[in-house]
């Protein structure tokens, strides 16, 4: 089969100034995608700008002879998210691909945490994908195409310890792409998302070098470059990826039980049927929320 390819395609990649960002933009970058890259330029905490960062894989995206503009805006404001298209139509005249991948982190257990801590990291991750799909949608929709992928974390689809922040953000992301799909379906637009488990400026905070090195952002890139292809048919789908482990996470109802609510429901009922309720046993997906509703409605006719 034919190499996948991305000629005549635009992408922007937020904070691609280094780790997965960088990792994106160059495999997308040498597969004949034109590229902004896109990164504040700060330290990992959310603190300080610069441009060295973007014109450094930017340059070394136009070096291997492929054509790359920087930009600099911070994802976290509206008129950050609208510049940061504009880079995309000033140079190429479109935008087709977006990977939401800028991010920070200020790790602290929930009791230290402080409402700056809060703020900055939701509006990084969160209103950050927000405030750059808004700008990018309207020109997808115009052209009736578009590739967005969202990064979330295991973190935000399992938890740990000191993230409360950026949990909530990484799944509020899962969230956004469960509406997405829908919205842009009938537009070829397809949202998917990422869950990269990756060694980054970020991670070697919290991991051993040799882990780090062992999850190079390089063994994630592929698959999310895949979901930013013409031959990417999934939208809604979280992928797992790391140093060659690719999965998907997914989540599910179980069957459940119906109680008669005719005839009252008690504390002790739920008690006594709890196992029951938890049961996962043939458990499965909803596509949209109307399905689960669906379901309740069918059970209860």
């Amino acid at each position: 089969m034919a190499d996948v390819r991305f000629d005549g395609r635009v992408a922007i990649i937020t904070g691609a100034g280094g780790g997965l960002g960088r990792s994106h933009a160059l495999l997308l970058a040498s597969r004949g995608a034109k590229v902004v890259v896109n990164d504040l330029g700060g330290a990992f905490d959310g603190t300080g700008a610069g441009t060295t960062m973007a014109e450094k894989v930017a340059e070394e995206i136009r070096s291997a002879g492929g054509e790359a503009v920087p930009n600099y805006d911070g994802v976290d404001t509206w008129a950050g998210g609208q510049a940061i298209v504009k880079t995309a139509l000033d140079a190429f005249g479109k935008v087709d691909i977006l990977i939401n991948n800028a991010g920070i982190l200020r790790d602290k257990s929930f009791m230290k945490l402080d409402e700056e801590d809060i703020d900055k990291v939701l509006t990084v991750h969160l209103k950050g994908a927000f405030n750059v799909t808004k700008a990018a949608f309207p020109v997808m929709r115009e052209n009736n195409y578009g590739r967005i992928v969202m990064t979330t974390s295991a973190t935000g689809l399992y938890g740990n310890f000191g993230q409360a922040n950026y949990g909530a953000a990484k799944l509020g992301l899962v969230g956004f792409m469960n509406t997405l799909k829908l919205e842009g379906a009938r537009y070829n637009i397809l949202c998917n998302t990422i869950a990269p488990i990756a060694g980054t400026r970020m991670t070697a905070t919290v991991m051993p070098p040799d882990m780090v090195e062992k999850l190079k952002p390089d063994y994630v890139s592929p698959i999310v470059v895949y979901m930013c292809s013409e031959e990417c048919t999934d939208s809604g789908v979280v992928f797992v990826a790391g140093a060659g482990y690719f999965s998907r996470a997914v989540m599910v109802e179980g069957p459940g039980i119906t109680l008669d609510a005719k005839k009252g429901i008690s504390i002790e009922d739920i008690r006594d049927r709890l196992a029951d309720i938890k049961n996962l046993e043939g458990a499965q997906p909803f596509n949209q929320s109307n399905e689960e509703i669906a379901r309740l409605s069918a059970a209860l006719a």
